[in-house]
């Protein structure tokens, strides 16, 4: 059987070949943010119908347009943007309150683990669903969609569908990249490998010995969550007026930290800081023309939040979605 590595490495490929054969046949990208809207777009808006005034927008402003390799190129501007807002005084309450997170889940990391392993290994039905959203949010799912709206993009000629293949590809490869990074100076023990309750840590740990046994190094911070939520951010940018697609798709990323601490792949508290990613590089790749990435404005309302939860002797990680 193929190996999971080069079924990614494949997918990675076609999402590029599909991408420049759009720029091979002349298609250009453009898209137009929400907030760009003046009053003769008002005004058309309460004429016709939302698909087609949804459309007008993007007639009407288009941005810089986006390469083939956009999602390539734009790699080192988006991690220079992610420094510039993240890295000054004004970010630290919310760097602040993602180590609060962190530490507070730790408190509850071994109770929570061993619980989920109960499930996993007591319930078939458990077992089979934690692997199909594992396997969801392994990357290979995350560059399917991508080659998946960027094929759509060149079929049906829609510039949308080519801008959100292309981000979601740019989101996921810088996210992954400041990750991985993170994996390889924490040295986190996944909870199946553990050797104290909660896994040790070994910072800056052997390159060489982190290769051999991967698993013994590689919790903190979670890739899965991480890409999972800044796809769904990149779609949902694109996408404002289809407002089902943050709900599900934070429900279907919730799924994904559930089922990947039943596998004993992650503890809950490797999530804080990989949704905190996720999110500011979806951002980051979904607005390019300058637009605040921050949420703030009309999309700013809608928020995301997780904590950790005791109930009855039980404890896990509670999720609120605020519309």
């Amino acid at each position: 059987m193929l190996s999971q590595r080069f079924i990614l490495y494949f997918t990675i490929v076609c999402v590029v070949l599909i991408l420049s054969c759009a720029q091979l046949f002349g298609r250009q990208f453009s898209f137009v943010r929400e907030g760009r809207r003046d009053s003769t777009v008002t005004s058309q808006r309460s004429r016709v119908d939302r698909a087609s005034a949804d459309s007008l927008l993007w007639t009407l402003h288009k941005p810089r347009p986006l390469k083939w390799h956009s999602m390539i190129t734009n790699l080192p501007g988006d991690w220079a943007r992610f420094y510039e807002e993240k890295f000054q005084l004004g970010s630290i309450p919310k760097l602040a309150g993602i180590s609060a997170l962190t530490a507070g889940l730790m408190l509850t990391d071994k109770q929570s683990y061993e619980v989920s392993d109960r499930w996993y290994k007591r319930s078939h039905v458990t077992s089979e669903v934690s692997n199909l959203f594992v396997a969801m949010g392994d990357g290979t799912s995350q560059f399917g969609l991508a080659g998946a709206f960027a094929a759509y993009g060149l079929v049906k000629g829609d510039d949308r569908a080519l801008r959100t293949g292309s981000e979601i590809a740019e989101a996921v490869l810088a996210s992954g990249a400041v990750v991985q990074v993170l994996k390889h100076l924490t040295g986190r023990e996944s909870p199946f490998v553990r050797s104290s309750p909660t896994g040790v840590w070994k910072f800056f740990p052997n390159q060489i010995a982190y290769h051999k046994h991967v698993p013994a190094y590689d919790a903190f911070p979670s890739g899965h969550i991480c890409t999972s939520l800044a796809t769904v951010v990149v779609i949902a940018e694109n996408y404002p007026d289809t407002k089902w697609i943050q709900p599900v798709g934070y429900v279907l990323t919730g799924l994904v930290g559930v089922s990947m601490v039943n596998r004993g792949i992650h503890w809950y508290s490797d999530y804080p800081l990989g949704l905190a990613l996720g999110y500011a590089f979806g951002a980051i790749a979904a607005h390019h023309d300058g637009l605040p990435s921050d949420g703030s404005g009309e999309r700013g309302r809608s928020s995301l939040t997780f904590s950790p939860m005791a109930y009855r002797g039980k404890v896990g990680l509670s999720m609120a979605f605020r519309f």
